[in-house]
């Protein structure tokens, strides 16, 4: 006979009435199937750099030879504040000129350092509401309460609405502990924004990265076939599922945008399944506007060259008709 299912913690619970059992017993188990990897060291995902402990190290030692680790751990620290018009198709009138600050990859636990820089680089920003595109923990398994607690400092200077997804450095048990924040997290689902009588839909998958449960046509099942609507997701890899989906505009992360780079940028390292120019920036494909986040953390190692972090601040703007 099969084993039972474990039973699910009680914190989880309203999640599952929320999900479905489905989706959250398939999270669960791949988390656990992933750390089993990870501290065995064994499995196709821990050739990922950020689970290649050794290579952490390795990559310090560089920047020292170098003379470049106190410069790039500077730089990891200096947050930049980037504007970006967003053209949106099928904008409602109501909605243009509406401020989307957008952070990713915060991976608070990394460097208290660049988290208090964070929380400082927000405060007092100008915008209407916030998103969060994921990897809010610095390794991929284990402890995540100095995550939350990182997490927690940069929620203090942030203001409205909030909305997030998951990373693939993220696990769903991290929910309950973020929503207490006053963060709405988007796992496969979607909310009606409403403004003046009219309503923009933002939409959010769980991670297509690592454990792939992100659900475009779930995320998109409560919102009318001719509504304007936003998809959040970790990795831009998903672009094509989403512009064909219907999605007017999409925002994501998870690049870092190569994070230490040759000199006019260019990665030396790329993790994510899609062409190079959706590393960092605003792009478009299909009639979809997309911006990827190079970060406002950093991954592996405390340090970035020639790919300065990042705080973005959105204004919606109407797009070309279809």
């Amino acid at each position: 006979m099969p084993e039972p299912r474990p039973e699910l913690p009680g914190d989880l619970l309203p999640l599952q009435e929320r999900i479905g059992r489905t989706h959250l017993q398939q999270r669960l188990g791949l988390e656990g199937d992933h750390e089993v990897f990870a501290f065995t060291r064994r499995g196709a995902h821990f050739f990922y750099p950020e689970n290649w402990y050794s290579m952490h190290g390795l990559i310090r030692h560089c920047l020292r030879l170098a003379g470049l680790y106190e410069r790039a751990q500077r730089n990891a620290r200096s947050i930049r504040l980037v504007h970006n018009a967003l053209a949106v198709r099928g904008l409602p009138k109501a909605f243009e000129g509406l401020r989307v600050l957008h952070l990713s990859d915060l991976h608070t636990d990394l460097d208290w350092r660049i988290t208090a820089a964070i929380a400082e680089r927000v405060r007092g920003a100008d915008y209407d509401l916030c998103v969060l595109t994921g990897d809010f923990r610095a390794r991929t398994y284990g402890p995540f309460d100095p995550c939350l607690e990182g997490l927690r400092s940069i929620r203090s200077s942030l203001k409205g609405p909030l909305y997030a997804v998951l990373g693939n450095h993220d696990t769903i048990r991290l929910v309950p502990g973020i929503e207490a924040m006053g963060i709405r997290v988007l796992l496969n689902e979607s909310v009606a924004l409403e403004r003046d009588g009219a309503a923009l839909y933002l939409a959010g998958i769980d991670d297509a990265h690592y454990y792939q449960v992100h659900n475009i046509q779930q995320s998109a099942a409560a919102i009318p076939p001719a509504a304007c609507a936003l998809l959040l997701s970790h990795t831009p890899e998903v672009y094509r599922h989403a512009a064909h989906a219907g999605f007017s505009a999409m925002l994501c992360g998870h690049t870092h945008g190569g994070q230490i780079c040759l000199p006019g940028g260019y990665p030396l390292t790329w993790d994510a399944r899609c062409p190079r120019r959706l590393a960092g920036g605003p792009w478009t494909y299909a009639g979809m506007t997309g911006y990827t986040s190079v970060g406002s953390g950093s991954s592996i190692v405390n340090a970035r060259i020639n790919c300065p972090p990042e705080v973005t601040v959105h204004e919606l703007r109407p797009g070309p008709s279809a």
